[in-house]
């Protein structure tokens, strides 16, 4: 039997693929979404700090960002795109990680901008409605297939890291094994008729425990 083979949305280079390598798989890249920019830059104002939610929202700041900016990352794939600025990560790469790590930062509140993409689940402005930290959020981009989406390559397994390229990567990936990067994506492929074979909490960590796991099973 060849090496397993995982297909993903990630180049090569990048940290997710060496920790597939770690647990024995060859990552594979392949993208079935594409992140679309706003139209429109971020609100003007004075931030006590800027939350980010993904690589896709640090990538879209960045330009707009003054010398100095104090920003909180929900991980360190986000974390890795803001090197010249001061930041703060926490220990539960989510949402809810980073409301807790906002509180411990800010015990007393404050003004915030929240970098988001458009399908958010809007955990933290939910957290934050009718308390001391005032968030004012920014939709720095969204998630769209790519269509048609390209033919999937030959891989024993797919791994989707969104709800959406889940919902698109179901009716494709039926005779393959399918992977979910956290329970939204898991119940994501759910809906979409095709359960995934395994999922993994959102972190490179369990990613590879998952996929090491595989391995000779």
């Amino acid at each position: 039997m060849g090496p397993l083979r995982l297909a993903l949305d990630r180049p090569l280079d990048h940290p997710l693929c060496e920790r597939i390598r770690s647990a024995g798989w060859v990552p594979i890249p392949y993208a079935c979404t594409e992140q679309v920019p706003s139209q429109e830059g971020p609100p003007q104002g004075r931030w006590d700090a800027v939350l980010i939610l993904s690589p896709a929202g640090a990538r879209a700041i960045l330009p707009f960002l003054k010398p100095g900016t104090l920003c909180l990352a929900t991980g360190q794939g986000t974390a890795a795109l803001l090197s010249d600025f001061p930041v703060l990560t926490p220990t539960l790469p989510k949402a809810e990680g980073l409301w807790d790590l906002l509180c411990e930062r800010f015990p007393q509140g404050g003004t915030f901008l929240l970098v988001r993409g458009g399908r958010s689940r809007g955990y933290l402005e939910t957290q934050a409605s009718g308390k001391p930290w005032q968030l004012k959020a920014w939709v720095s981009h969204r998630e769209q297939p790519l269509s048609p989406p390209p033919p999937l390559p030959e891989a024993s397994a797919v791994l989707a890291l969104s709800p959406l390229q889940a919902e698109v990567l179901a009716p494709l990936a039926l005779d393959r094994q399918r992977f979910a990067w956290g329970q939204r994506t898991a119940l994501a492929f759910a809906a979409a008729g095709a359960p995934a074979t395994a999922s993994c909490e959102p972190t490179p960590e369990a990613l590879e425990a998952l996929l090491a796991a595989q391995v000779g099973s």
